[in-house]
């Protein structure tokens, strides 16, 4: 089915920069007008008219993966469409109404003029078919959303699921950090090689396939470091021992690169990181992720000689770490790696942003295992809710990381590649997640604390990016929206 939102030209026009930021957008409605069934639906974002004879340019289109919403007050509900893209196209939807059938013009002409209309199953599919007909660069963008308005769910009682799950969440706790919408990774399909990293079954966006292509042959930190470092090159290859699998995303002039990393069958893993590289600044933060009982009531851990030996294995890693020697460098503390308790709903779906769950520093982590607070019956000790009074959560330690307050201090690229692959080596899945820059760093630094701490900035990059595209792209150029990026 298909959501019609109609929107004024001055609402669309308010919040065009807020689209391009989030990629998303939440709009009231009344509750007795959305439909009843839970079956996710592709949205269209149209210029509402004064008439059912009104041109009403389509202007975004998005999916609904919750049609019911979240209910806001008495007799109203919340829906949000996510996944927010341009129109590839002009297309007049007013313009198209003489040649549909006559049930659907009516159905489509009503909704035109109103604000949130829920079309019906055949009204829906014929409007789909209408406008796939108009451009092929339309269909393939419908198609995309119809294919990612369902992704796979995780099932907790398969390995590989928890293993593509805790994956997951590492890569999109980085996107989060890099300022690109985590929701890009909720598009999503089961690969069907069970050892195979999550990033495998990510659904391609329209266009993306040669850019990604293209880019696993040249993608790098100076030049080519997944390739001539040793990493198989080709966007899904696999070596004699590791699949590595990688994505590039660009948002509002940040650049991420992505690596996911196995070279233990799924079997023998030992669970998920993150390793975030900060290249202007040759800084990185660890992040491990121990996985707790979904159960209510239940969200903790025993801590065994596993977990023992990996503390030890991460104080390695922090050894990489020299003295700052410029203001830029300076740290919170010489603490780089970090263990994330993170637990998954069993009703979890495809959510935005990373999983919940306590980030505690390595060194903590040892005190804790030291102390009363964390003792459990037969001498036993216990990590998790209910015993950790202080830990950081999702927004503090993204706003840590963000800020260069927490990370290495002068690691190279040299010992990133090392580190993935010895991370990767002693069973850990691993995703590798890199905020490129080419400006100095200085200026880089200056960019990062402006977008962290600086009121709507992000919409003000928006704005100059939109002016930029009106120009068209200058020589040798990608245009930042509406061509072939991800």
């Amino acid at each position: 089915m298909v959501y019609v939102v109609a929107l004024s030209a001055e609402e669309l026009d308010r919040i065009e920069e807020e689209l391009l930021v989030k990629q998303s957008f939440t709009k009231t409605v009344a509750t007795a007008s959305l439909p009843d069934d839970r079956t996710p639906r592709i949205a269209l974002l149209v210029m509402r008219s004064s008439s059912e004879t009104g041109r009403c340019p389509l202007r975004w289109l998005g999916v609904v993966r919750q049609p019911r919403g979240d209910k806001a007050a008495a007799v109203d509900s919340r829906i949000t469409v996510e996944l927010v893209r341009e129109s590839p196209v002009p297309v007049l939807m007013g313009s198209l109404l003489g040649g549909m059938p006559l049930r659907l013009r009516r159905a489509l002409g009503r909704a035109l003029v109103g604000e949130v209309t829920v079309l019906g199953g055949e009204e829906s599919d014929d409007l789909l078919d209408v406008l796939a007909r108009q451009n092929d660069m339309l269909r393939r963008t419908l198609d995309f959303l119809g294919e990612a308005a369902e992704p796979d769910s995780f099932d907790p009682r398969r390995a590989a699921d928890c293993a593509w799950q805790e994956q997951y969440d590492m890569t999109r706790l980085g996107l989060a950090i890099g300022n690109i919408p985590p929701a890009r990774l909720a598009a999503w399909r089961r690969p069907s090689d069970p050892h195979a990293p999550h990033l495998a079954g990510l659904i391609p966006e329209p266009f993306e396939q040669g850019l990604i292509e293209n880019d696993a042959r040249h993608i790098g930190f100076d030049t080519d470091v997944f390739t001539e470092a040793g990493w198989p090159s080709g966007s899904r290859a696999t070596g004699a021992s590791f699949r590595c699998d990688i994505h590039v995303f660009e948002h509002l002039g940040s650049r991420i690169e992505v690596a996911n990393i196995n070279a233990s069958p799924v079997e023998a893993r030992l669970g998920a990181d993150l390793i975030y590289y900060h290249e202007a600044t040759r800084s990185f933060i660890l992040v491990q992720a121990k996985r707790l009982p979904s159960e209510a009531g239940y969200r903790w851990m025993y801590a065994d000689k596993q977990l023992l030996g990996q503390l030890d294995r991460l104080d390695q890693v922090a050894a990489m770490s020299r003295e700052a020697w410029a203001p830029h460098e300076w740290r919170l503390g010489s603490d780089p790696c970090f263990v994330k308790l993170a637990y998954w709903p069993l009703t979890e779906t495809a959510d935005p942003g990373p999983a919940p769950g306590m980030y505690l520093p390595v060194p903590y982590v040892r005190l804790l295992m030291g102390d009363a607070s964390t003792s459990g019956p037969n001498e036993g000790t216990r990590l998790g809710y209910g015993y950790i009074e202080r830990y950081l959560g999702n927004t503090e330690f993204t706003q840590l990381v963000k800020n260069g307050l927490v990370g290495t201090v002068g690691t190279t690229l040299d010992d990133l590649t090392t580190l993935g692959r010895e991370r990767a080596e002693e069973g850990m899945s691993v995703s590798i997640v890199v905020d490129r820059a080419t400006a100095p760093t200085r200026e880089v630094v200056k960019e990062r604390h402006k977008r962290n701490h600086s009121r709507g900035y992000d919409k003000a990059l928006a704005k100059k990016a939109r002016r930029s595209q009106s120009r068209g792209p200058g020589p040798g150029q990608q245009p930042l929206f509406g061509g072939p990026t991800v």
